[in-house]
Order: structure tokens, then C-alpha cells, then sequence
């Protein structure tokens, strides 16, 4: 699993780069974390590696080999992506609009809790 991109596999892949088949090294190994013995029994977790760049990815986020299969080729070619575009990645943009909205989120909930306690502090001086 990869929790540094949640966001996998919903960005258009047409304006994502392409992998190329021949650049790409497959394995099926062990998963690990929780299961007990239908995890320490099957190869389900994908290890894909794109060879020009070195990005490794491992995912093991189904029980299917073949659905494995796909969510790894999506992280890896967003994180290719990423690694090639750098700043001017669709993946980049997304990330950090959503990290924009995640900080505007926590100010106005912050300016909301100042206020409260403003109207509180007041109401206890209006009973005085």
C-alpha cells in the first residue's frame, strides 16, 4: 500500500505519461500486516518497478493478483508522472489545491471556535 497517494487511479490517466510494458519489472510476493494465514499463504502483493526511474511501488491493497495488478500500475504511473513533470504534474496541482482547501478548512474552523467562545464570553457578562 502507498499512503502518500490516496488519491489512486482517479486522475485522467490521458494527461498522465505513459508506461511502457518493456520498462516495467513485475513480482508477486507476500503480502504483510493483517490476515494471518490467507496473507502468509498467497503472492498477491505486486512489487512493480519502473526501471529508467527506480521508482519501486508495492501494492497489496485486494486479495486479487490482477486488481493489485491495475492500482499498481496507477500509483506508479502518477508517481512517474510526478517524478518527470515535477511542479507542472496534474498529480502535484491536485495535491496541492487539496492541501489549500485542507488549510482553509482549519482557519475558518478555527475563526468559528473564536468566535464562540467571544459570544460565550459575552453572554456571561450580559448575566452579570
Amino acid at each position: 500500500q502507498v499512503p502518500s497517494l490516496q488519491a489512486a487511479g482517479k486522475n485522467s490517466s490521458s494527461s498522465l505519461l505513459g508506461l511502457n510494458e518493456a520498462e516495467l519489472e513485475e513480482q508477486f510476493v507476500r503480502g504483510d500486516g493483517p490476515g494471518g494465514q490467507a496473507t502468509n499463504k498467497t503472492n498477491n502483493c505486486v512489487v512493480l518497478k519502473h526501471i529508467p526511474s527506480g521508482i519501486v511501488v508495492k501494492c497489496h491493497q485486494t486479495r486479487s493478483v490482477e486488481q493489485n495488478r491495475k492500482i499498481a500500475r496507477e500509483i506508479l504511473q502518477e508517481k512517474v508522472d510526478l517524478f518527470y513533470k515535477g511542479e507542472d504534474s496534474d498529480v502535484f496541482k491536485e495535491k496541492k489545491a487539496l492541501e489549500k482547501k485542507k488549510q482553509e478548512k482549519k482557519r475558518k474552523a478555527r475563526e468559528n471556535l473564536e468566535r464562540k467562545k467571544q459570544f460565550k464570553e459575552m453572554q456571561q457578562l450580559d448575566k452579570k
